[in-house]
C-alpha cells in the first residue's frame, strides 16, 4: 500500500497523481508496491531480487513505462539494478525517479543502476527526477548510474532533473553509440545548503554519423558544491557537443570539466562552459515591476532551469 507521504513524493518524481496508464513498477521502502504489464511491455523481477528487467517488444509505439522509487523510512540503503531492453523500431517513454522523505537521524540512500539496450531505429524518451524532503538530520543520498548502448539509427532523449532536497549525489552516465545513433541529454540541477552534486558523463561515438548533445543547466546556492565532468569521445566520423551553463550564488562552488577526445579525422566536437552570478540589471528590471529582490531571484532561477 502507498501512504500519503509516498503519494506526494510520487507526484514530485514522476508527476503521478493517480495510477499511471500502461506498464509500471512502483517501489516503496525496498519492496514492490504495485506493478502492471501490457501486451508489449513486460516487467520481470530479477531472480536475486536486486531489481527488474523491462522488455519492450519490437515495434511498440506510443506506450510508457513508469518505475518510480520512494523511500520514507529513515536508514534504508539499497542498490537496485534495472535493465531495459528496447526492441527495434519501438517508440516509448520511460519515467524513472526517486524521492526520499527522511525525518530520522539515519542516512537514507538509493543507488539505482539503469542499463538501456536500445535496438535499431528505436526511439526512447527517458525522464529521471530526484527529490528529497524531511526535517531529520539523516542525509538523503542518491547515486544513480546509467549505461546506454545504442544500435544503428536509434535515438534517445534523456531528461535528468534534481531540483530540491538531495544532500549528496554522484551521477555516473556512460553511453556507446553505433552508426547513425543520436543521444540528447538535458540535465537540470539545483543545490543548496551544504549539498554536494557530481555529474559524470562519458559518451563514445563509435559509428559513422553518430551524434551527441549533452547540456547541463545548474544553480548552486549557499555553501553547496557542484562538479560537471563531461567527456565526448569521437571514434568515427561523428558530431558531439557538450555544454555547462551554471549560476553561482552566495558562497557556493562549481567546477566544470568539459572534455573532448577526437580519434578520427572527421569527428567534429565542441564544448562550452559558462559560470556566473545573476546579472544585477535583470533583478532591477523585475523589481521595477513590483517584485522583491528575493522574488526576482526566484523567477530568474525558475526560468533558467525550465
Amino acid at each position: 500500500m502507498i501512504d500519503e507521504i509516498q503519494k506526494r513524493i510520487l507526484e514530485e518524481v514522476a508527476d503521478l497523481h493517480t495510477v499511471p496508464e500502461g506498464a509500471y513498477n512502483i517501489r516503496a521502502n525496498s519492496k514492490m508496491a504495485a506493478r502492471n504489464t501490457t501486451a508489449n511491455i513486460d516487467i520481470i523481477s530479477k531472480d536475486d531480487g536486486s531489481g527488474i528487467d523491462i522488455k519492450i517488444k519490437p515495434g511498440t509505439k506510443n506506450e510508457s513505462v513508469h518505475i518510480p522509487v520512494v523511500l520514507s523510512q529513515s536508514g534504508l540503503k539499497e542498490v537496485v539494478y534495472n535493465d531495459f531492453y528496447i526492441g527495434e523500431d519501438a517508440d516509448v517513454v520511460i519515467v524513472a525517479g526517486c524521492g526520499i522523505h527522511n525525518c530520522g537521524v539515519q542516512d537514507s540512500e538509493h543507488d539505482g543502476i539503469h542499463r538501456f539496450y536500445v535496438g535499431k531505429n528505436a526511439k526512447v524518451k527517458y525522464v529521471e527526477k530526484h527529490y528529497g524532503e524531511g526535517d531529520g538530520t539523516g542525509k538523503r543520498i542518491l547515486n544513480p548510474g546509467t549505461e546506454v548502448y545504442m544500435e544503428e539509427n536509434s535515438s534517445m532523449e534523456m531528461e535528468m532533473v534534481q531540483i530540491k532536497g538531495v544532500d549528496s549525489t554522484v551521477r555516473d552516465t556512460k553511453a556507446e553509440l553505433a552508426a547513425g545513433a543520436r543521444l540528447v541529454v538535458r540535465e537540470r540541477l539545483m543545490t543548496h545548503g551544504d549539498q554536494n552534486a557530481v555529474s559524470n558523463y562519458v559518451v563514445e561515438l563509435n559509428g559513422e554519423g553518430a551524434s551527441a548533445d549533452v547540456v547541463s543547466r545548474s544553480v548552486a546556492r549557499d555553501t553547496s558544491y557542484q562538479k560537471f565532468d563531461s567527456r565526448i569521445v569521437g571514434n568515427a566520423p561523428c558530431s558531439g557537443h557538450t555544454e555547462c551553463d551554471a549560476i553561482i550564488m552566495d558562497k557556493a562552488r562549481i567546477l566544470a570539466v568539459p572534455q573532448l577526445e577526437a580519434n578520427d579525422l572527421d569527428s567534429a566536437l565542441i564544448h562550452e562552459a559558462a559560470i556566473g552570478k545573476i546579472a544585477g540589471d535583470q533583478i532591477i528590471k523585475l523589481m521595477t515591476l513590483g517584485l522583491t529582490e528575493a522574488e526576482a531571484e526566484e523567477q530568474i532561477i525558475n526560468g533558467f532551469l525550465k
